[in-house]
């Protein structure tokens, strides 16, 4: 990051204005049916000024406070993934001509340019995860054409959720890497630094001053205070040797009679990555697609193989969805999948907490089965 520069409020649509002229379309937070979502927005108005958003197991509600911030709440049920790994999305195509021929086409890959305005520090640490996954030696096409179109704005985490525990797994509440810009939220304005080449030219097109000490030392402040006022923790940012040495922990027989298997906790967490694929076809039978849609390991269709099923339970599945989560990712990604945003809490129609389960099972003095 570069020399922390300060864009006073009243000029932070000059950002949104510099951000078009580069030819982004850029998306921001706004309030949509009762949650802050992504959408776009071009005019600094429209961000969700003076909202907080109020979080526990199992709730989410939105508050209103009498301050002029726009960036003052914890993150909604989206993140950065489905603008990136699309919910649903066509792989390929195939046409059937009057000969009975098959011709066989790969759809093509989308091109935009977005910028996204109010990224998280926990949302960029699942993005470098997704990037791992999609972008690695056997890339996605089309993920690597959104991902490289991609500006991000982020802004540090002043005001975490009770849900919220980034700092127990490294990746927040202050960003420092995988922004192109980084904004931190104060009364009179934001204190901004550049991360790559794209943010420096950004900075140079902005209204920009030196800050004072005074406003060096507020914003340090409000991440430190953002960071002790978490209350919830993993007891390990490696769990996985814990994990698989408790595959028959009590606990998760516990947690399976809580569970309702609805696959709320994989479409809100930011690096869930499962999909299955179904053909569309035409109804007169002369073409047909591929589609790629997110799926769940919570479906039992998920673990289906050769007439059974290798996960017949919920509690085989939570299991399953955990030990991967935070055991198995260190494996393959070199560190867990979970970046402590909070939100398979929140958005948990029963409240289940997943750093009390894994605390549950990690904690016992001796293990309860083998792995």
């Amino acid at each position: 990051m570069t020399a922390t520069r300060f864009l006073p409020r009243e000029r932070l649509q000059t950002l949104f204005e510099r951000i078009g002229d580069l030819g982004y379309r850029c998306m921001g937070p706004q309030v949509r049916d009762g949650a802050i979502v992504y959408d776009d927005l071009s005019d600094a108005a429209a961000l969700p000024v003076g909202i907080g958003a109020h979080q526990a197991p199992g709730r989410y509600r939105l508050e209103h406070y009498a301050h002029a911030r726009c960036f003052a709440w914890a993150n909604g049920p989206q993140a950065l993934k489905p603008l990136l790994f699309a919910p649903e999305e066509t792989l390929w195509r195939v046409t059937r001509d009057a000969a009975g021929r098959l011709a066989f086409a790969a759809a093509a890959p989308p091109s935009q340019r977005r910028a996204v305005i109010g990224v998280r520090a926990c949302d960029l640490a699942a993005l470098a995860l997704q990037d791992a996954h999609f972008a690695g030696d056997h890339a996605d096409p089309g993920y690597v054409s959104r991902r490289r179109d991609l500006l991000l704005v982020g802004v540090d985490c002043g005001h975490p959720a009770d849900t919220c525990f980034c700092a127990s797994t490294g990746d927040g509440p202050a960003v420092s890497n995988g922004a192109d810009l980084a904004l931190t939220e104060l009364d009179a304005g934001f204190l901004v630094r550049a991360g790559s080449a794209a943010g420096r030219a950004l900075c140079d097109a902005l209204p920009l001053r030196a800050p004072s000490d005074a406003e060096l030392h507020l914003g340090a402040a409000e991440i430190e205070h953002a960071r002790q006022s978490q209350r919830r923790s993993l007891p390990a940012r490696n769990l996985r040797d814990a994990l698989f040495a408790n595959l028959d922990h009590p606990q998760w027989d516990d947690v399976a009679a809580r569970c309702l298997a609805c696959g709320n906790c994989v479409a809100v967490c930011p690096t869930c990555f499962c999909s299955t694929e179904r053909e569309q076809p035409a109804i007169d039978g002369r073409e047909a697609a591929r589609v790629r849609l997110w799926d769940s390991c919570f479906s039992a269709e998920h673990s289906y193989v050769h007439g059974r099923l290798l996960r017949p339970d919920t509690r085989t599945r939570y299991r399953q969805w955990l030990t991967h989560k935070l055991g198995g990712w260190h494996d393959q990604y070199g560190r867990s999948g979970c970046v402590g945003c909070g939100r398979c809490i929140a958005w948990c129609p029963t409240g289940i907490d997943i750093t009390r389960e894994a605390t549950a099972i990690c904690t016992a003095d001796q293990p309860e089965g083998e792995a």
